[in-house]
């Protein structure tokens, strides 16, 4: 059932919007940089179409662990922007958090970049636990594909088990888990089964080198092929609940 829009009766633009659309927000609008959403924020952005939303996400960071989480990745944010590499800011931020424990889950063709983060991370003095993601040499029959489905037919193909990297890493008492390379869907899986808090050094992507945002920064030429048959001819301005038709 569709939410009623609590500021429908104020803004009539706003009533046909009962959902986020922030991708869609002009360049020039984008008001919660500065805090005015009230004001200046377009009928699809999430202070009209949700604000109870925002309301009990902010009630989360009443939580002291959660607003420590929120206040030391705000103050890494800060102190090495456009300075720090992404991997300096998680040695920085496991520091922040007095986290001595770190995981590392990476698909079986990045266990040589694992190896150097791993050496990296034991570096600044951290304790380190891995796991790639063949672990346990589980067969993909197993789980139900076919030997037609798999990569490479007509020999044993392991499983890309992240559930079970997931529950090696929790066993392993690590706070903080670093994501290298897993699949979609299996990246999923992990996330979901994680017990420390987890964040992605490598998206996979083999096709651009392990650089997904190429996909779209080339959509229109080169990638133009990520495109769906539903492709209207003019970039559309609006969210899909505020399109006419």
């Amino acid at each position: 059932m569709a939410k009623r829009n609590p500021t429908a009766r104020k803004n009539p633009q706003a009533a046909k919007y009962t959902e986020p659309g922030c991708a869609y927000c002009p360049p020039s609008v984008r008001a919660c940089r500065d805090g005015d959403e009230d004001r200046r924020g377009p009928g699809f952005c999430p202070a009209k179409t949700d604000a109870d939303g925002i309301a009990e996400g902010l009630a989360h960071y009443e939580d002291p662990f959660w607003r420590r989480v929120a206040v030391e990745s705000a103050r890494v944010e800060a102190e090495g922007y456009c300075k720090w590499t992404r991997v300096e800011e998680i040695v920085e931020f496991a520091r922040k958090m007095g986290f001595t424990k770190l995981g590392i889950a990476s698909c079986i063709s990045f266990v040589d970049h694992a190896n150097t983060l791993s050496r990296i991370f034991e570096s600044h003095g951290l304790d380190v636990v891995s796991a790639a993601c063949k672990t346990g040499g589980v067969p993909k029959e197993e789980i139900g594909l076919r030997d037609d489905e798999k990569i490479r037919p007509g020999g044993h193909e392991s499983l890309c088990n992240s559930v079970g990297q997931a529950e090696l890493l929790n066993r392993a008492g690590c706070q903080l888990n670093v994501v290298l390379g897993l699949c979609v869907g299996h990246d999923s899986q992990f996330f979901k089964f994680s017990e420390g808090l987890a964040t992605t050094l490598i998206a996979k992507d083999r096709v651009l080198a392990h650089n997904p945002i190429g996909a779209l920064a080339l959509a229109d030429s080169y990638y133009s092929r990520v495109w769906g048959p539903d492709r209207p001819e003019k970039p559309p301005k609006l969210p899909s609940q505020g399109r006419k038709g």
